[in-house]
């Protein structure tokens, strides 16, 4: 393979708009994956990336290699160290960058088993996190409004660390309506909340609600909770960041559900 060594190959224009442009991420249809744990997470799902471009020196590479060589990908792109490290947007690149298509998934369906709505999450990292957390917990179908963050910006693919692609994501979704619809338990979490997370049952589905790391939830999804819930909490600090509280429910739930159904904690 010859390097691509120009930065007016049309190839390498298109990484770079996708690494620095929501608006291209858009309109496109695709997104950037930059490094291994991100593309080796995209060839577990046996999709075909777009492009799939390696550095000089991880070509040399024989592990590296061997990966860009099992990633099914319509075009492959030898490119030089700099062309690459001037794309990525990591410290210490491992030389491997794909573009793929975003995924389209099917409508919501009609139980989604437990689920996150999520309100206005603005933060990528946080996004991601919650993501990836979410994968963790088992969670498959994730809502976000149209205030979120975009779900496939490359900042929160690398803090979902492959996570994305384990989930059913529907981005700019009508929460208020998939709440309403909902045939179990919606949960949000408020600091002052009468009942504590420990104190409400979550052995059954439940549709969690989170918002915004500021505001919190608007008062109309608000309204669609059936429980409010708060994380108890000692010492002075009133309230815990979003995706720790997050994690503190799903794997509360996760504990209650092994309760039930073996009669000990989960292992």
């Amino acid at each position: 393979m010859n390097p691509i060594r120009s930065r007016d190959n049309p190839q390498y224009k298109l990484l770079n708009k996708l690494a620095t442009s929501s608006r291209e991420r858009r309109q496109s249809k695709m997104t950037l994956l930059d490094g291994e744990k991100l593309i080796v997470s995209y060839r577990d799902t046996a999709q075909t990336a777009h492009i799939l471009a390696i550095s000089e020196t991880a070509y040399a590479e024989s592990e590296q290699r061997a990966l860009f060589e099992e990633v099914s990908a319509d075009n492959r792109l030898l490119i030089t160290d700099q062309l690459l490290k001037a794309v990525s947007q990591v410290v210490t690149t491992t030389g491997l960058i794909a573009i793929v298509r975003i995924p389209e998934p099917a409508s919501w369906p009609d139980n989604p088993g437990t689920c996150l709505l999520l309100e206005d999450i603005q933060d990528p990292g946080n996004l991601g996190t919650l993501l990836r957390t979410s994968a963790a917990a088992g969670v498959k179908h994730i809502a976000l409004s149209k205030g979120c963050a975009s779900a496939w910006a490359p900042k929160v693919l690398r803090a979902g660390m492959g996570a994305n692609f384990l989930l059913h994501i529907h981005e700019s979704a009508d929460l208020v309506e998939i709440a309403r619809g909902f045939k179990g338990k919606t949960i949000a979490t408020q600091p002052r909340a009468e009942k504590t997370l420990y104190a409400a049952d979550l052995s059954e589905p439940v549709a969690w609600l989170f918002g915004n790391e500021g505001a919190g939830l608007s008062g109309e999804l608000l309204q669609t909770s059936t429980e409010k819930v708060r994380v108890p909490m000692s010492g002075a600090t009133e309230s815990m960041n979003i995706t720790a509280a997050a994690a503190v429910c799903l794997f509360e739930q996760l504990r209650q559900i092994s309760v039930k159904k073996y009669g000990v904690n989960f292992q």
